[in-house]
């Protein structure tokens, strides 16, 4: 497949490098102010330079001398959306997913975006076309969620939860193993690389609560005999708590009572919820630093779990490059 990437963060740096392992060619790569494309005259031709575009942005912060509408021109079979999450009206991503849709190619999006705050928008561009969408990277980096849901036919899940956010799960962890208090362990995280420097996005169960909200629509889209009865959710419809307010004090009676406490978010097709709860210390959401689990209940299959690393560029691209192969 003909890949176009927009976005050469993290995620859209380690598709471009991986590409080619999974029986890919980049033909264009865009980030917020330039472009490199493909010379394809006379033929098929070859691909981009993967390496030169990586080195590129790691030495002069561009990827090529072009505009990034180019990108999303380029005679591409795919385009990879990886540009940051935003919420609200999703843009710029959107727009690009919609563009490819337009032009009748499929889009594959690790930006969260689209598909937490305008799920039916992508639904019905999707029904124009005959492109489609897959959305795998959007949940739990490497962890095949999404797929796994579809797989066993959402009508048949009644609820998905885990720990959706491995620098929420590294705070607490490294609290109640420490005994330390929330702002201590921040500072650490922040040190570390694990947290942001603004860690709102994270703490604050936003991130978590994105990632429920898809699968919520997941569910709900993927179980209504008619899409038109579904219904859409969006983050406005989550309802968040973060951790903030978590004091070390209660992780240390929770460990005393062999429990512990984790940022659990849970979606159905009905609500999504994100708040720090109590778990048995030694039971399977008890995940450990920045891992990441989703536990799907089934009504026929008991309850499956999954974990892994849930970010991480290489990891979240091996899941948009999974579901590149999906669509061939």
């Amino acid at each position: 497949m003909r890949l176009a990437v927009v976005g050469a963060g993290a995620v859209g740096r380690s598709v471009v490098d991986l590409a080619s392992e999974y029986g890919h060619e980049v033909v264009a790569v865009a980030d917020s102010s330039s472009a490199v494309v493909a010379d394809r005259t006379g033929g098929r031709g070859t691909g981009v330079d993967s390496d030169a575009v990586v080195a590129r942005k790691a030495e002069r912060g561009i990827v090529g001398d072009g505009d990034p509408e180019d990108a999303l021109a380029a005679d591409y079979d795919v385009l990879v959306e990886a540009t940051p999450t935003t919420l609200g009206d999703a843009e710029p991503g959107f727009s690009h997913v919609r563009t490819a849709l337009e032009r009748d190619r499929h889009a594959v999006l690790a930006n969260k975006g689209p598909v937490a705050e305008r799920f039916g928008d992508l639904r019905s561009l999707v029904n124009d076309s005959d492109g489609d969408i897959r959305f795998e990277a959007t949940v739990g980096g490497a962890i095949p969620a999404v797929s796994t849901v579809e797989d066993i036919e959402p009508g048949h899940v009644t609820a998905v939860r885990g720990v959706l956010n491995g620098t929420a799960n590294f705070i607490l962890t490294r609290m109640a193993a420490e005994g330390l208090d929330y702002e201590h362990v921040l500072a650490e995280a922040q040190d570390l690389g694990v947290a942001e420097a603004d860690p709102s996005f994270d703490v604050d169960g936003t991130d978590a609560a994105l990632k429920c909200v898809i699968l919520a629509n997941v569910l709900s889209f993927g179980a209504a005999d008619d899409p038109v009865d579904a219904r859409e959710f969006t983050l406005d419809d989550a309802d968040v708590e973060g951790i903030r307010d978590v004091p070390g004090s209660t992780l240390r009676l929770a460990t005393e009572d062999g429990r512990t406490v984790r940022l659990i978010g849970e979606a159905t097709g009905e609500t999504v919820r994100v708040a720090p709860r109590l778990v048995p210390e030694n039971g399977t959401l008890a995940v450990s630093g920045t891992q990441n689990i989703v536990q799907i209940e089934t009504t026929h299959a008991g309850r499956l779990n999954i974990s892994g690393r849930g970010a991480g560029g290489p990891e979240t691209a091996s899941a948009v490059l999974g579901d590149v192969g999906r669509l061939e």
